[in-house]
């Protein structure tokens, strides 16, 4: 025999309840089976709210009564055939007549007793079953039971404690004699020893069946509800959870009271007591197996599952009076108790200087309050130097029977945790080790629930989740690269890349689920207007674990915004020169921000683009190693204009030509005034170790002051034009030199210089052809013969291919 139980979700209308009957038919044609309901979808919350109502004002009291009956009566409608409609009907308006008495009594007497409360909550159970069997009644062998004459509870009326003994009796007699029927009781109702109607507290329901499956000694107590199961998180908050196959009791207990709102763990006690297997069952999927909830699961993981508690707020009590005092936590905690304030969470230092707990915000108040009147004489003698309470606060608890026999797996905890920022408020760990809980802050519960799951059920794909803006040239290949390569990073790298957020100079658009990269500029043009502080906020705002900005932009009012950015754990990839060649004071502490948020700053393409200069050179400096002279050219434009420039073609065509294929900035002056080339030195020279502005390195322009000084681009091209005589010069000059023209940057004993140069046939240099970069580095390791890097260097597609590689070392920090 099984009892099934179906929740409010599954019984909210007629179409759900013509499910439920399904799912009761098939399984009745196999074996017996009691069926538990509960009211139709909150009609028990509107039962009490307007309960609540009636106190001060009865002209809501008939209306409310008339949704309740349309509601009802369309489920009769749908469900029961006509000629069977109307004795339904007319038992369940009797019963609204009760309840619209009850209330109006409410209204006069001006009074809303628990005893009245209970009797008003349980309408909603009262009807449903009636409902439900008789609907059953259509087609199948169903009887109704009044779960309030079977189920015998005293005590408090909404929250009555069960005479099992009294309530196995009437159970088993009832189903004695109808044996050969499927029985359909309401959940959450039952009756005192005086006959007055008592109700079950939370997970009433829950509890009623737990009670039949017990009295019964079924083989199994299937809940039905909407989800498939428990799972490994809240699949609202982490996409990734999915259901749990096997949990013990111990596990299901512990997850529920960490916020898992499939079970209420008081409610399952009556099941525990003689090993009855639970099964968490889809109304809507039935075919979905569900899980399985026994004595002894099988292992597998040893962390089941990963859950969490809103709303919480820690009590800390410190003071050297504390130490070696006995008794002095019983009478905090009696001082709580008493107040029927709940201890959720406990953590002691061993030192006994200070005792932490994790209690509900909505009773830090009083908390606070009364503790500070019982503890009076201590704060006064300063035995107790501080009690104080930290809000909006979140618990986080992994939950596993086998964690014990695992070692690390705490470690693993907090270090994903620190990695991404999370701090950690307090800790606490039982003795059975089945759980480690952490307090944090609340604003990082969801990351730092997608966090845990990533480490303890997803380790083979890793997700990083990109917020890019600029997408112009190298934007738009950047993009185009990561659709391009998706498939591949997922089953190679086991790599998961989500971008989450893009943003232009006028729009941004976010999805939280990862932008259809195939349409991202469908998707743009009807995102929202804002500018970059807004894409910053709304970036936080997500708070996502593993994020990172990607900066594809030569903007410096993005790149005063990185800080911000890495304050909030975000990474920061970067083609932008500005920020690593600002003041050093400016580049150091981005730097060290990085380091201490632990969140990467990488800019590889500052120089070179896609080439591994920087990282070369990290890794030089990293080993040991000691550069003495940096030899370079740079500038991938520049390259390619006195590549092509000769005594036929204009200096003004090929440099126009260059910009038209992408070579240059949008402003092609910031590459042929050499200041480009003069921050990329710069920049080497300080990942080499060297503390310098970019005052200190000298630019040997080549260009006339009038070209300089053009505020457009159709000034500096007319410019151009103007001294073409002048750029024929520098051109025959070196070729009566039998040399070439390079803009070569140099750094040796601290200082730096950038301009053109002769280059003659023996030097490295001399062939260096169209747009490629080329750097050499003379170190302790590397005297004579330099550590040579060389290969294309400028160029949207192999600047956005190095952005890519930056986001992929990332994955692996």
């Amino acid at each position: 025999m099984k009892v099934l139980k179906f929740g409010g979700s599954s019984v909210a209308n007629h179409q759900n309840i013509k499910a439920v009957l399904q799912i009761v038919q098939q399984i009745s044609k196999q074996e017996k089976v009691v069926v538990i309901v509960s009211a139709f979808g909150k009609t028990t919350n509107n039962l009490i709210e307007t309960a609540h109502t009636a106190l001060e004002n009865q002209s809501k009291i008939d209306e409310a009564i008339s949704k309740i009956k349309e509601h009802h009566f369309a489920v009769i409608s749908e469900l029961i055939h006509s000629e069977r409609q109307a004795v339904v009907k007319t038992h369940i308006h009797n019963l609204l007549n009760q309840l619209s008495a009850i209330y109006h009594g409410i209204y006069l007497l001006q009074e809303l007793s628990d005893k009245t409360l209970a009797k008003v909550s349980s309408f909603g159970e009262r009807m449903s079953s009636y409902i439900i069997a008789a609907a059953a009644s259509e087609k199948l062998d169903a009887v109704h039971a009044d779960s309030s004459t079977l189920i015998n509870a005293n005590g408090n009326y909404i929250d009555a404690e069960v005479n099992f003994e009294n309530t196995d009796t009437a159970i088993q007699e009832f189903c004695n004699k109808n044996n050969n029927q499927i029985i359909i009781a309401g959940g959450f109702i039952a009756q005192n020893n005086q006959q007055e109607i008592t109700t079950l507290g939370r997970g009433g329901s829950d509890y009623s069946a737990a009670i039949y499956a017990a009295t019964l000694n079924a083989e199994e107590l299937q809940i039905w509800t909407d989800v498939s199961g428990m799972f490994t998180a809240n699949p609202a908050v982490v996409k990734q959870a999915f259901p749990i196959a096997e949990i013990s009791y111990e596990e299901a207990m512990e997850l529920s009271h960490f916020g898992a709102k499939v079970l209420y763990p008081p409610t399952i006690q009556p099941v525990l007591g003689k090993n009855i297997p639970i099964r968490i069952k889809n109304t809507f999927e039935p075919e979905n197996p569900g899980t399985l909830i026994s004595k002894s699961a099988k292992n597998g993981n040893p962390i089941k599952g990963i859950s969490y508690i809103d709303n919480i707020s820690l009590l800390t009590i410190e003071g050297s009076g504390m130490i070696g005092i006995p008794g002095f936590s019983k009478r905090l905690f009696e001082t709580l108790s008493f107040h029927k304030i709940n201890v959720v969470l406990i953590t002691q230092a061993s030192s006994e200087h200070s005792i932490c707990v994790g209690i509900y915000s909505s009773d830090a108040d009083v908390a606070s309050q009364i503790l500070n009147e019982n503890f009076a004489l201590e704060i006064t003698q300063q035995k107790i130097s501080s009690i104080y309470i930290e809000n909006e606060l979140s618990i986080i608890a992994i939950v596993g029977d086998h964690m014990k026999n695992h070692q690390g797996l705490s470690g693993q905890m907090f270090s994903a945790l620190g990695k991404n920022n999370v701090n950690v408020r307090a800790i606490a760990q039982g003795a059975s080790e089945k759980n480690i809980s952490a307090v944090i802050n609340a604003n990082n519960a969801k990351k730092a629930l997608n966090t845990l799951h990533e480490q303890f059920f997803e380790e083979k794909i890793k997700q990083l989740n990109l917020f890019v803006t600029g997408v112009g040239n190298v934007g738009e290949r950047f993009l185009a690269q990561l659709q391009q390569q998706k498939d591949y990073l997922r089953e190679h790298l086991k790599l998961n890349i989500r971008v989450i957020g893009i943003a232009n100079s006028k729009k941004m658009y976010f999805n939280d689920e990862g932008i259809d990269l195939s349409h991202w500029k469908e998707s743009l043009q009807q995102g929202e207007t804002g500018g970059l502080e807004d894409f910053l906020n709304k970036t936080k705002s997500y708070n996502f674990r593993n994020s990172v900005f990607v900066d594809n932009t030569a903007s410096a009012h993005v790149a005063t915004m990185y800080e911000s950015y890495l304050q909030n754990n975000i990474a920061v990839v970067t083609c932008n020169k500005i920020a690593c060649a600002s003041e050093f004071e400016n580049y150091l502490k981005l730097k060290k921000v990085s380091n201490k948020y632990n969140a990467p700053f990488l800019f590889e393409t500052n120089v070179g683009a896609g080439l591994p200069i920087i990282d070369t050179l990290k890794n030089l400096i990293a080993s040991g190693d000691r550069v003495h002279k940096i030899q370079a050219v740079l500038s991938g434009t520049l390259n390619f204009v006195f590549n092509n420039f000769n005594d036929t073609n204009t200096f003004h065509d090929v440099v126009a030509d260059a910009q038209a294929q992408g070579y240059t900035e949008p402003d092609p002056k910031i590459d042929l005034s050499g200041i480009d080339v003069a921050r990329k030195i710069l920049i080497l020279a300080r990942e080499s170790g060297y503390q310098l502005e970019l005052s200190n390195i000298k630019n040997n322009s080549f260009l006339p002051e009038e070209s300089l000084n053009t505020t457009n681009n159709e000034d500096f091209y007319a410019s151009l034009k103007k001294y073409e005589n002048q750029f024929q010069e520098l051109y025959k000059n070196a070729k009566n030199d039998n040399a070439r023209l390079k803009y070569v940057a140099e750094f040796k004993d601290g200082k730096a210089h950038v301009g053109l140069q002769h280059i003659t046939p023996e030097h490295p240099f001399y062939n260096l052809d169209g747009s490629d970069n080329i750097v050499l580095f003379y170190t302790d390791r590397y005297p004579v013969n330099p550590l040579q890097i060389k290969g294309a260097g400028a160029g949207a597609e192999v600047t956005a291919s190095g952005i890519f590689a930056d986001v992929i070392r990332i994955a692996n920090f």
